[in-house]
């Protein structure tokens, strides 16, 4: 696919290739099949031994966002190829509203630990696990889930919270203005999820997860 920016011809091969502004070639929203070097990083971490999906269903992702500060970052995501375009379509309305995520890397980072992403307050989708004590694929590990700001919208099950450093942040949510990024039905991030038919687990009963977006 060739794609003109500022008067140069650029090959990309991109499957999705999105810019919000044709002055401004650095913010780039873009999915396309999981390259070699991305692969090779997530081996025996997200891409674990027991991974049942093939490497063709996913999609790896370059999102812009605007961090805490309000500086433009370039972040990446694994997401599953079903999701993908609904992701870019999401991130980049999120980038054009100056919507704060302060982090935004592969969980293999941090091989693929999720409190350890979690505590980071790190954005990410694709983590193949099975749910506990099950053989069924959790909808991370489907690559079917993503996880926004998950420090300040923790998951909470019980008096259990995760991650642990969230529990600041995880009760009487409703009535406090003091959250940083947090997700509740009137914020940005949930409409436009709820829009591409996503669920969100601060709907959910027996448990609430508010960073947690699933399709």
């Amino acid at each position: 696919m060739k794609v003109l920016i500022l008067g140069m011809i650029f090959n990309f091969p991109f499957s999705i290739f999105n810019i919000v502004s044709a002055s401004d070639a650095d913010t780039l929203f873009a999915a396309y099949p999981v390259p070699d070097s991305i692969f090779q990083r997530m081996q025996g971490r997200s891409f674990s031994k027991t991974c049942t999906l093939d490497r063709s269903e996913l999609r790896y992702l370059r999102l812009s966002y605007c961090d805490k500060n309000g500086q433009t970052q370039q972040g990446e995501m694994v997401c599953n190829k079903a999701i993908a375009k609904d992701l870019v379509d999401i991130f980049r309305q999120l980038y054009i509203a100056r919507y704060k995520i302060e982090r935004m890397q592969l969980i293999d980072d941090y091989d693929a630990d999720d409190e350890r992403s979690m505590t980071a307050n790190n954005t990410s989708c694709f983590n193949f696990r099975f749910i506990s004590g099950t053989r069924k694929i959790s909808k991370h590990g489907m690559g079917m889930a993503v996880d926004v700001n998950p420090l300040y919208n923790p998951y909470i099950v019980g008096n259990r919270v995760e991650p642990a450093q969230g529990r600041k942040w995880a009760f009487r949510r409703e009535q406090r203005k003091d959250i940083p990024m947090k997700i509740d039905r009137s914020d940005l991030c949930y409409r436009l999820f709820t829009k591409h038919g996503f669920r969100w687990g601060g709907n959910w009963t027996n448990c609430k997860d508010y960073q947690h977006f699933e399709k």
